[in-house]
């Protein structure tokens, strides 16, 4: 039997009147079809405007170039009371931080003893001449703080929120509250089980711990440099008594300071106020491992700014990820690819060459930088040269390659000066908001 075919206006739905009904529920449904519309329409411009007073910053450069505490100094100058309330958090990132620097030097010397007991060509002289009690103390040393680097991972991993396999801190959003679940409240937190087990042995072993850092065979191998120690970890061993102490806190200096590894990348948000309208600053913290970087161009499309941070005082350094690349060209290259960049062209371009006082300290101790950097030839080995030298090869990549006609500014910081980097923080932070009123209408 062949099917039925029915005009189209006699079909009614089930339980839908037919007749002359019909155009009062026609009519009823295009009004809330209507107050749908409307208020889709509400939300689009309720999104549209809260859009218009939303400044988002991108964190951009090599790993270790200091984009985390660029973020952390925005935090302290912009919102210094989430800073206050994830004081506590803190410290065990500071535990790591000094776990990570014992564990290279450890590993530093077992490597430069058996080199001395094998006759290792590598080994150098100055280890090499060690003597059999020296050994045997420095063996006795390792053997004592052993028990103290086994907390290491377990910390870790209470920090990563168990990810296997990660051996060191990484930041990702929300680390706070697993260390510190309670962390909106003022009251005193509880220390989780990893914390009072790693706090009662950095007690413990405090002596053991100053003995190591302050040996002559330790002090000598970092001074020629055979240990490869991370920026803050001087800095942490040198306060090993006051970071031991029960009621110990963080203190700004310890939380600017502390090495944590970006994880992908990271979302800030800060709320700044400028004539008299408050803004949301969404600041993106990437990861700057060269295996990373591929997680940054989802967020460059829609950006006020970048900030691209370069550690010039890396200029005798390698990439961790790669020995063969020196880290200021591996910046230059980097930057090479952000002025390139296409989707890049409609952000504001602020190039932070970082680290001055490590350079600083680096030229008075007598590093060359011709040894490392050939182009440099004869020029001054001071820091107003060598700066000023660097600077140029920025500025000359952005003027052979950004295909936005932008122009570059410059400043010099050291993210540990805290009232030097506040300056710069205020004026770029002015900067970036003119360019975004102007260009959202607000003005």
């Amino acid at each position: 039997m062949s099917a039925t075919t029915l005009p189209l206006s006699t079909i009614t739905s089930v339980g839908w009147p037919s007749g002359s009904s019909l155009g009062y529920y026609d009519e009823e449904a295009q009004r809330i079809s209507d107050l749908i519309d409307e208020g889709l329409k509400q939300e689009a411009l309720r999104r549209k405007d809260a859009r218009k007073k939303e400044v988002r910053v991108l964190l951009l450069g090599q790993a270790e170039s200091g984009k985390s505490t660029l973020h952390k100094q925005f935090q302290l100058f912009y919102a210094s009371q989430t800073l206050e309330q994830e004081r506590p958090s803190w410290r065990a990132v500071v535990y790591l931080n000094i776990l990570r620097a014992i564990r290279t030097i450890v590993k530093g010397l077992e490597l430069a003893i058996s080199q001395t007991l094998d006759g290792s060509p590598d080994s150098n002289s100055f280890v090499g001449s060690l003597k059999d009690e020296i050994r045997d103390e420095l063996s006795h040393l390792e053997i004592s703080l052993q028990p103290l680097l086994d907390m290491e991972v377990p910390l870790s991993s209470e920090l990563n929120g168990g990810l296997s396999g990660r051996v060191s801190a990484y930041v990702r959003t929300g680390w706070q509250s697993l260390i510190n679940p309670r962390l909106s409240t003022r009251e005193k937190q509880p220390e989780t089980h990893e914390m009072k087990l790693v706090s009662e042995a950095l007690r413990t072993t405090r002596p053991t711990i100053e003995s190591l850092w302050c040996h002559p065979i330790v002090v000598g191998m970092i001074a020629r440099r055979k240990l490869r120690l991370e920026d803050s970890a001087p800095f942490f061993l040198d306060n090993i008594h006051r970071i031991t102490e029960t009621e110990y806190i963080p203190t700004t200096d310890d939380i600017l300071r502390v090495r944590m590894e970006t994880l992908g990348v990271v979302e800030h948000s800060l709320s700044v106020r400028q004539g008299g309208l408050d803004y949301t600053w969404r600041m993106y913290d990437v990861s700057g491992a060269r295996g990373h970087r591929h997680a940054w161009v989802p967020f460059f499309d829609d950006a006020t700014a970048i900030l691209f941070l370069a550690p010039i005082s890396g200029f005798d350094q390698q990439l961790e990820e790669d020995s063969k690349i020196n880290r200021l060209e591996d910046s230059l290259q980097l930057f090479t690819a952000i002025c390139s960049n296409k989707l890049l062209q409609n952000a504001s371009l602020i190039v932070l060459l970082n680290k001055i006082d490590l350079l600083k300290q680096k030229l008075q101790n007598g590093r060359k930088v011709r040894k490392y950097v050939p182009s440099y030839g004869n020029r001054p080995n001071t820091y107003e040269s060598v700066s000023q030298y660097f600077r140029a090869h920025f500025s000359r990549v952005h003027s052979r390659h950004d295909e936005g006609h932008r122009g570059l500014f410059v400043h010099f910081t050291s993210m540990l000066d805290i009232q030097a980097t506040h300056i710069v923080i205020r004026d770029v932070g002015e900067a970036i908001l003119r360019k975004h009123i102007s260009e959202a209408g607000l003005a």
